[in-house]
C-alpha cells in the first residue's frame, strides 16, 4: 500500500513539473484575444449565392399572384465582411401556389428591392385555403457602407457592412 502511494505521488510530482505548452505557442493559432481583420479596402470576392425561389424560365405561363407576409427579418452572421439573410413568413394563397422571391441590387441609396410574389398553374384546381410558408434567403455579402431592405415595399430591416 505504501509503494503505491508513492508511486502516485511520484506521478503526480513529474505531470505537475512538466512543461506545458500554451495554446498560443502552437503554430497556426492565435491568442484569443487576437484581432482579425482583413487589410484595408480589401473585400473578398463575393460569392454568387443560389436564391431557391428565384423566378424560372417556365415562369412565363403560370399566373401571377399573391403572398401575405407575416413576418419578416434580416439576420447578419458575425463573419467578415457580414453574411446577410433575409427572412420571411406568412401564407400563399392556396397550396398550388409558389413563392417566388426576386432580389434587386443595391440601388444609389443602398437600398435593396426584394419583391416576393407567387405563381401558379392557371388550368389547375386547387382548394381555397391558405398555405403557410417560411422561407430563408441568402442576400450575400456587400461593400462596406448602411443598406436598408425593403420587401414589397415595405422595410424588413437595416445593416452595416
Amino acid at each position: 500500500m505504501r509503494i503505491k502511494c508513492i508511486l502516485f505521488l511520484a506521478v503526480l510530482w513529474i505531470t505537475a513539473c512538466a512543461p506545458t505548452q500554451a495554446i498560443t505557442d502552437v503554430p497556426g493559432t492565435l491568442s484569443p484575444d487576437t484581432a482579425v481583420t482583413n487589410p484595408a479596402g480589401e473585400t473578398p470576392p463575393q460569392q454568387p449565392i443560389e436564391n431557391p425561389y428565384a423566378p424560372l424560365p417556365a415562369d412565363s405561363s403560370l399566373t401571377r399572384g399573391e403572398v401575405f407576409i407575416e413576418e419578416k427579418g434580416l439576420l447578419v452572421r458575425e463573419s467578415y465582411p457580414p453574411q446577410i439573410s433575409l427572412s420571411m413568413s406568412g401564407n400563399l394563397p392556396t397550396p398550388c401556389h409558389e413563392l417566388r422571391v426576386q432580389v434587386s441590387e443595391p440601388d444609389e441609396k443602398n437600398n435593396i428591392q426584394v419583391e416576393a410574389y407567387s405563381v401558379t398553374d392557371p388550368n389547375m384546381m386547387c382548394t381555397q385555403v391558405l398555405k403557410p410558408f417560411q422561407a430563408s434567403i441568402d442576400l450575400g455579402t456587400f461593400p462596406s457602407g448602411h443598406y436598408s431592405v425593403y420587401v414589397n415595399g415595405e422595410l424588413a430591416g437595416e445593416f452595416d457592412s
